[in-house]
This record gives structure tokens, sequence and C-alpha cells, in this order.
């Protein structure tokens, strides 16, 4: 596939453990350069899609993740010519280049982008479902957007998830960073955008602690 580097260590063993000190995140204006000329709905996702929508400076990142929707990632990968592109595994417990990989794409959702030259992790790709112009949750099919409600954009371009959605995301965890990015945005949301988050976390997570300060 274009866009597909493989160092000769991933070409002996195509399954590898990828090491998760050796991330070095570009900032989400290099990704929108790259993906400039790229015709797909995709938008900065997790941490740093918190961060921009809070300004830009919030916290310390220690990757960036996009979301991209996984019927037209080919386009993506074709626009990361040069990068190497590994499929993880669960628990980030595994990385395979694409090339080797084509059958555990429907398992897995999560993309990660070396560049060879430095040896160093620089992107993570969410791929997502969707049906159209049309955005899925892939925690549950039922909640779903056009991605003209999912996307928004900052003055300089960079497309950013909506708030609401980034925190449904979030809130399986709901790790220190992630209850911090809640209280940081919630302020921020108009009530419409408040109730949508709490019908959907009423789904996927009925018992989490965010919907009591939703209701409030």
């Amino acid at each position: 596939m274009n866009g597909l580097v493989t160092s000769d260590h991933s070409a002996a063993h195509p399954a590898f453990d990828p090491d998760v000190s050796k991330w070095d995140a570009w900032h989400p204006r290099e990704v929108t350069r790259l993906l400039a000329g790229v015709d797909v709905p995709w938008y900065v996702a997790a941490g740093w899609g918190i961060d921009l929508v809070l300004g830009g400076n919030h916290r310390r990142h220690e990757d960036l993740e996009i979301a991209v929707p996984s019927e037209r990632f080919a386009e993506i990968a074709a626009a990361l010519d040069g990068l190497e592109i590994c499929v993880i595994g669960p628990e980030a417990a595994t990385a395979r280049p694409l090339g080797h990989a084509a059958h555990f794409l429907a398992d897995t959702h999560q993309t990660w982008i070396r560049e060879p030259a430095t040896g160093l992790w620089r992107l993570d790709i969410f791929r997502e479902p969707s049906r159209g112009d049309t955005w899925i949750c892939r925690r549950d099919e039922s909640i779903r957007l056009p991605f003209d409600e999912v996307i928004a954009h900052t003055s300089d371009g960079i497309p950013y998830g909506r708030p609401e959605v980034i925190l449904l995301y979030k809130a399986k965890h709901a790790r220190p960073k992630d209850n911090e990015d809640f209280a940081a945005v919630l302020p921020l949301l108009e009530r419409e955008r408040q109730r949508w988050l709490a019908s959907a976390l009423e789904l996927v997570h009925p018992d989490h602690p965010w919907l009591g300060k939703l209701s409030a």
C-alpha cells in the first residue's frame, strides 16, 4: 500500500512490541498540514482535542490521536507516504506493519505512525465506524451523528472533535487526566450538548459518576 515503509526489523518479525518510550508526538498543526489535501472527515481526538477546545495549552500530552472513518482509512494512509504505519493490538501489546496486518484491521481501531529516520512514534490514528457522512460510536452503534456535528475547527483550521463526543470516549477509563478534562470543559458545554453527553453515557456507562454532575 502507498505510504507504508517497513523497517528491516519489522520485515523479519511482522509482530513486535511497540516501545512506548519512543513517543514524541507531533503538534496537531503538523497533521493538519500532512492531511491538507485529503477530502476525508477527520478530527483531533482525546486529550489534544479537549486542549484545542480550551485554547491549546491546557496540559502536557504524551501522544496525539486523530479519528478517521475506518472505511476511508486507505485515503489517509496514502497521504502519509514515507512513514511506517502499524496496526496496534489490544492494550498496545503488539504492533504489526500495515502490510502484514490486513486481517487485524476489523478487530482493532488503533494505528500508530512511526518516523523511520528517528524510530519515533508521531501519531495514533483511531479507525472509527461510519456510514457515508455519519459518525458511529464504536461503543454503541445506536449513537450516531453527522460528521458536520462531530467536527469543529480552530481559528487556524485544525479540525477537532466536539468535546462531548471526546468525553464520551474518555468516560470509559475516567483517569485523573480524564476527570480533569471533564471538569475543565463542563462549564463551556451548552445545555444541549450536556444533555447529549448524559444520554450517551446512560447508554454506554449508566452508572458513571459524571452523570450526577451533568444532571446538576
